[in-house]
């Protein structure tokens, strides 16, 4: 097994090397479909700090959370209103671990996530407290699971086919239904939300106007989009007895695909986010705009960073999520 090495063995860079990585690397955080069982556990046994991150999520929802997350099931874990502060809270042991061995959150010049990888930037950027996140994503799950009736919304992925296309395909197939861009992954994959009906149709327009695939996504309801507005309502009330303090360092934020601070607009994205699109093309072309060369994928999976290299090839994109990667990001530092 791992251990931890002690603090002292790491040795930071000098003072103009730290000030050249902040202008170059952005920390990003993954969203809904990264969670697996086991996720975060050898950090937590590894790293104390990690294991902290667990025990506070678990009594801020007043539950075993990391039972379910380690040694529970997957279907049930799935679940949105689990899947949400689960994610969240293996992010933020990757970043607990990290800065136990040097790294900080202000080592980098932006924090950006995916839909509900927000919530775990704006923790990690200390904008949101962990036991607030965890509540806040618990309500958020419920909220969007319970805002469209089961069977009635659906999500599909339009592959090869570009943003300014599919805006073009969920027009034509909505007929007077909900049909949208929820989610502008990279431009290669743009994701449609709406009317289980509206898109079915959008699919199959989509592969008739040229796109590769178009899969329908195994999801319990239509993210992102005008269906979701009842969800949005819970979270704009919810939100607003929550204290939100100035991040670390700048979000990157979904519906903006540009740099936020302030906590009162962050709070505002926050609720627009639910029914907005996620700009995550965008918003990686903004931070390669600002000199960004690098990210870090703190958490669950490798999606981000497999996006990050289709948007542009420029960027290195590291996973980091087990003991191992910690160890390996640490080595690439010294």
């Amino acid at each position: 097994m791992l251990v931890p090495r002690p603090r002292t063995v790491y040795t930071p860079p000098q003072p103009n090397v730290i000030q050249e990585v902040a202008m170059t690397r952005a920390f990003v955080f993954p969203g809904q479909g990264a969670q697996t069982i086991g996720m975060g556990k050898a950090l937590a046994e590894v790293y104390p700090a990690a294991q902290a991150v667990f025990d506070e999520v678990d009594e801020a929802l007043g539950e075993k959370l990391s039972s379910l997350i380690w040694e529970g099931d997957i279907a049930d874990l799935t679940l949105t209103q689990n899947a949400q502060p689960a994610l969240m809270a293996t992010s933020m042991a990757v970043m607990r671990a990290l800065d136990a061995e040097g790294v900080s959150v202000t080592d980098a010049a932006f924090v950006a996530g995916h839909s509900l990888g927000e919530y775990s930037a704006l923790a990690a950027a200390g904008a949101l407290s962990v036991a607030d996140t965890a509540r806040l994503l618990r309500t958020r799950g419920k909220a969007m699971q319970s805002a469209v009736p089961v069977g009635e919304g659906a999500m599909a992925a339009i592959l090869g086919l570009d943003l300014d296309a599919v805006r073009t395909v969920a027009e034509e197939a909505a007929q007077g239904e909900v049909c949208q861009a929820a989610n502008d992954n990279d431009p290669t994959q743009v994701v449609v939300s709406g009317s289980k009906a509206a898109v079915e149709r959008a699919a199959e327009i989509a592969k008739e106007k040229g796109a590769k695939r178009a899969v329908m996504l195994p999801v319990s309801a239509p993210f992102h989009c005008a269906l979701m507005q009842p969800a949005a309502d819970v979270m704009a009330e919810a939100l607003a007895v929550v204290e939100i303090k100035a991040p670390a360092v700048p979000l990157v934020a979904n519906v903006r695909a540009e740099a936020v601070s302030d906590p009162s607009l962050i709070r505002q994205l926050l609720v627009e986010q639910i029914t907005g699109s996620v700009r995550w093309r965008e918003s990686v072309q903004y931070m390669a705009a600002q000199g960004v060369t690098e990210t870090w994928e703190i958490g669950a999976g490798k999606a981000l960073s497999g996006m990050v290299r289709k948007i542009d090839r420029a960027i290195a994109g590291k996973a980091v999520s087990t003991p191992e990667d910690v160890q390996n990001v640490m080595q690439a530092e010294s």
